[in-house]
C-alpha cells in the first residue's frame, strides 16, 4: 500500500510493526514515506531498533486517549526519541507522575501519570463523563486528571510506559509490568505477539500468564518445547520472579478495533477455564 500509493505518513497501531518486522522489508519502496507513526499502545524498543535497522526510517510514538489529545510523544522538532519510551509530555498539558496520595515521585520511581486541571481547563482534556458523576469525580480526584497507566519519568523528562493500573501483576510481594515482560519476550525470534497477565496462585497470589502468537516456522515446535525454550530465554534476560511460569499458545490475539491487545478479554477466558475445571473436580 505504501509502495502503490505512495504515502508520506503512515500511522499504525504496534500490532502491524511487529508484523512488518518480520517480513522481508528490502521487496517495499518506502522512500516516499517520510513519518512513520504509531499509537494505540506502547511500542517495545526491540520492534522500534529492528525496524530502524531494516528501513532507516524512525517510528515517531504518540500517547493519548479518547478522553484526550496527545499526552505526550516523541516530537520530530522538541526532542530525540529513545527507544521503548513515549517521549515527553505536550507542552499544552501540566503532566506528572503522581502516588495513589497524588504526592509526586522522584525521577525513575514508577506512579500514574496524571494531567493538572487547576484553574483553566487545559485544552483537548474532556469536561466530564456523559451522566456519571461518580466516574467523573474519580477521574478528576484531587484536581488532576487520572489517567490510569503507571509509568515513570526519567531525569532527562522521558515519559516510559509500565501499564494500566488494573494490570499490574502482584506476585509473591513484588509488582510486574505486563509490558515490561512482553518486551523481553518479544525478542526471541519464535514470538510474532504476546500478552502478559497475572492469574490467580494459591502460594504467590498472582503467577505470570504469556499468551503467545508463534512465528511462521516455530508454531511446528510442540507446545512443551517451545515453553522451556522461551521460559529458559527469559531467565537470562530478567527477573525469575518476572519470567511467566505458564505460558499459552495460540492462533491470535484477542483486539479492539484500532489493534489493541484485549488482556482483560484474555483474563475473561481464564476465568471461565477455571470455573469450567473447578465443576470437573467435583
Amino acid at each position: 500500500m505504501i509502495s502503490n500509493y505512495g504515502l508520506t505518513t503512515f500511522c499504525a497501531p504496534p500490532t502491524v510493526y511487529r508484523f512488518l518486522v518480520r517480513q522481508d522489508l528490502s521487496k517495499y519502496d518506502l522512500s516516499k514515506c517520510i513519518r512513520f507513526r504509531i499509537a494505540g499502545e506502547a511500542l517495545n524498543g526491540e520492534v522500534y531498533n529492528k525496524w530502524l535497522e531494516y528501513t532507516g526510517k524512525k517510528i515517531y510514538e504518540g500517547y493519548g486517549q479518547t478522553e484526550s489529545t496527545i499526552i505526550c510523544g516523541n516530537f520530530m522538532e522538541y526532542c530525540d526519541i529513545r527507544p521503548g519510551s513515549m517521549g515527553k509530555p505536550n507542552p499544552l498539558y501540566d503532566v506528572e507522575v503522581l502516588t495513589p496520595n497524588n504526592k509526586p515521585v522522584p525521577a525513575g520511581e514508577v506512579g500514574e501519570l496524571c494531567i493538572h486541571v487547576e484553574g483553566v481547563r487545559p485544552f483537548g482534556l474532556l469536561m466530564g463523563y456523559h451522566k456519571d458523576i461518580a466516574l467523573t469525580s474519580e477521574a478528576f480526584e484531587g484536581g488532576v486528571y487520572h489517567t490510569g497507566d503507571n509509568v515513570y519519568m526519567d531525569a532527562d523528562g522521558y515519559v516510559w510506559f509500565v501499564g494500566r493500573k488494573d494490570d499490574i501483576i502482584k506476585t509473591a510481594g513484588y509488582r510486574v509490568s505486563p509490558f515490561e515482560v512482553e518486551s523481553v519476550l518479544q525478542q526471541h525470534p519464535a514470538v510474532m505477539e504476546c500478552a502478559v497477565i497475572g492469574v490467580e496462585d494459591a502460594k504467590r497470589g498472582m503467577s505470570v500468564k504469556a499468551t503467545i502468537v508463534l512465528s511462521p516456522g516455530y508454531d511446528k515446535k510442540y507446545p512443551k518445547e517451545m515453553e522451556i525454550e522461551l521460559s529458559t530465554f527469559a531467565k537470562e534476560k530478567t527477573a525469575i520472579y518476572k519470567c511467566p511460569r505458564i505460558f499459552e499458545f495460540g492462533k491470535e490475539l484477542p483486539k479492539t478495533i484500532s489493534g489493541k491487545i484485549r488482556r482483560v478479554e484474555i483474563r475473561e477466558k481464564d476465568k471461565v477455564k477455571d470455573i469450567e475445571r473447578i465443576k470437573q473436580d467435583f
